[in-house]
């Protein structure tokens, strides 16, 4: 999945390729040397192990202790990159004021931390896991939805992925243009500089490298719901998404 993780790996041909001895203990030393080096050797694995998450045939890269506990799928080849300075994101379509943002401006506005279990439609989850950034509701205020809008498109700069709400979901307060988890800047691997956060939602709805927002008059089925997957994608109250507070 773009995001970081919704179902099976993605891959593309040529890209079922055994995966060599060397590289399986060396990327387990990578792992042990995460869990062992802290927080900050931890976040540069996570971009490091993730590059070959999305092309491992073993399934292997995608449990190493590096990855915090996440699993890595991408729809894209690589991991793609921007940083801070070289960052936008859109927002255009059905509303009054487009706009393009830079990350130093999107974290000056009123930002929102949410600490919600994220719930993979596969079946792991990872507890607790805090995500922080504005509130995509905000963004839609400041620009101006204009009558007859009905959805919110997003893209990626992946260049492949895409998602969608409805209107009525992207004004929830609990989905967030999301630009930390954990209390630290988004990594790449994890869909930074700028990701989705669609808290109530399975984590496949929470598109990672978040590059443009367009108001549209209908939902546009993302990326894997056009392969069958729910365009809502709730988890429902079994998984507490609904009853706990804005923390």
């Amino acid at each position: 999945m773009n995001g970081t993780g919704a179902g099976g790996p993605a891959r593309g041909k040529g890209e079922e390729r055994p995966v060599g001895r060397r590289i399986i203990l060396g990327a387990l030393g990578l792992g042990a040397l995460g869990v062992a080096g802290g927080a900050t050797i931890q976040r540069g694995l996570d971009n490091t192990l993730a590059s070959v998450a999305g092309k491992d045939p073993t399934g292997l890269f995608s449990v190493l202790p590096g990855t915090g506990g996440f699993r890595f799928y991408s729809v894209a080849d690589t991991v793609p990159h921007r940083s801070a300075d070289d960052y936008r994101l859109t927002v255009d379509g059905l509303v009054d004021r487009p706009a393009s943002y830079t990350l130093a401006e999107l974290t000056a506005m009123p930002s929102t931390r949410l600490v919600r279990d994220v719930q993979c439609v596969t079946g792991w989850r990872v507890p607790k896991t805090a995500f922080t950034g504005v509130t995509l509701s905000h963004l839609l205020d400041v620009c101006g939805v204009r009558p007859g809008a009905r959805a919110v498109r997003f893209t990626c700069f992946d260049g492949v992925y895409t998602e969608s709400l409805t209107l009525d979901q992207a004004r929830r307060d609990d989905m967030l243009v999301s630009y930390r988890m954990r209390d630290e800047p988004l990594t790449a691997a994890h869909g930074g500089p700028v990701r989705l956060y669609a808290a109530p939602m399975y984590f496949y709805k929470s598109a990672k490298w978040l590059s443009g927002i367009t108001v549209t008059d209908r939902v546009q089925p993302g990326y894997w719901e056009r392969y069958g997957y729910d365009v809502d994608g709730w988890v429902g109250e079994s998984n507490g998404r609904d009853d706990e507070p804005t923390s």
